[in-house]
């Protein structure tokens, strides 16, 4: 998905709202506002939001000196996600579609996004999640992707961010788990996951984890490891998390399903749906085969 011109101002709302969370020194906020007014200037809309993002975020690291600048938020984000967890696995084992409810909760775990909304409290991520098991969400395509990973033999699910991922496990404890591995990000940007979430979340004891090699915010190809676009390229199912992910991969050549929550405008738009709308949908298929919240 290409940036939009929607999109500019957004990269500058971003660029404030992060950097304010990270310092109070406004030398800084001003020099990494000049500085992305100047990226704007020369921008190649043929490349996708995520890839300005990633070059946002490295400079905020490197102005602040501070490689994980959003190490608490991720760090409160899992404890939180694993209270409810403990809630919310024994309602998904004992409903009449285990599968079914857990897809719901692995995309409302998508609202825990940084990068779209600077602060989200704890009681807006749990009334999202409680919300989230009376969302109607089209059967037929719950069946296609049920078909679809029973067939396949290699599968990656494409985490998203720190909290989302405890959610994501409700979804791979319903799933093959010898078929999957879980891929988080290479280093910090944002609150997306790390392999240090994927440890304290408890997945890696489920499920073989990687990393992608990569700092962007999304799954930019083109900054990934070697070893990584090796699995991708043998896999023959894939699961993409979040709005990241479905920008940086939307028009790749695979057998892809996209899990978000839609809480972009301009993704909106792109997929004909409301902002809020619990997505489900598939490379190949169409994308408006989505529920709308």
């Amino acid at each position: 998905m290409n940036i939009f011109l929607d999109c500019i101002p957004c990269f500058i709302r971003q660029t404030l709202d992060a950097v304010r969370l990270v310092t109070d020194d406004e030398l800084i906020h001003e020099q990494l506002l000049r500085e992305v007014l100047d990226l704007s200037r020369g921008l190649d809309l043929q490349q996708t939001p995520p890839v300005i993002g990633q070059q946002i975020h490295r400079r905020i690291r490197r102005l602040t000196n501070n490689p994980d600048p959003y190490l608490h938020q991720k760090q409160q984000q899992n404890r939180l996600a694993l209270e409810l967890y403990d809630l919310m696995e024994p309602v998904v084992r004992n409903s009449k579609n285990p599968l079914e409810n857990a897809v719901r909760l692995a995309i409302a775990g998508n609202i825990i996004d940084l990068g779209v909304k600077t602060s989200i409290s704890d009681a807006d991520i749990q009334k999202n999640v409680t919300d989230s098991l009376t969302v109607p969400l089209d059967q037929a395509m719950i069946d296609e992707f049920r078909s679809d990973f029973e067939n396949a033999r290699d599968i990656l699910y494409l985490a998203d961010n720190a909290g989302e991922i405890v959610f994501d496990r409700l979804l791979i404890e319903q799933l093959a788990k010898k078929k999957i591995t879980v891929v988080v990000k290479g280093s910090p940007v944002i609150n997306d996951a790390t392999m240090e979430d994927a440890i304290s979340t408890g997945l890696t004891k489920i499920v073989p984890v990687i990393d992608n090699g990569s700092d962007g915010p999304g799954t930019i190809l083109q900054t990934c490891s070697d070893e990584f676009l090796a699995r991708f390229e043998q896999a023959d199912l894939i699961i993409s998390k979040g709005q990241g992910n479905f920008e940086t991969l939307s028009e790749i050549d695979k057998n892809i399903y996209f899990f978000l929550k839609v809480k972009c405008p301009v993704i909106a738009r792109h997929l004909q749906v409301p902002v809020g709308t619990f997505f489900l949908g598939r490379k190949g298929v169409e994308y408006a085969k989505s529920i709308e919240k």
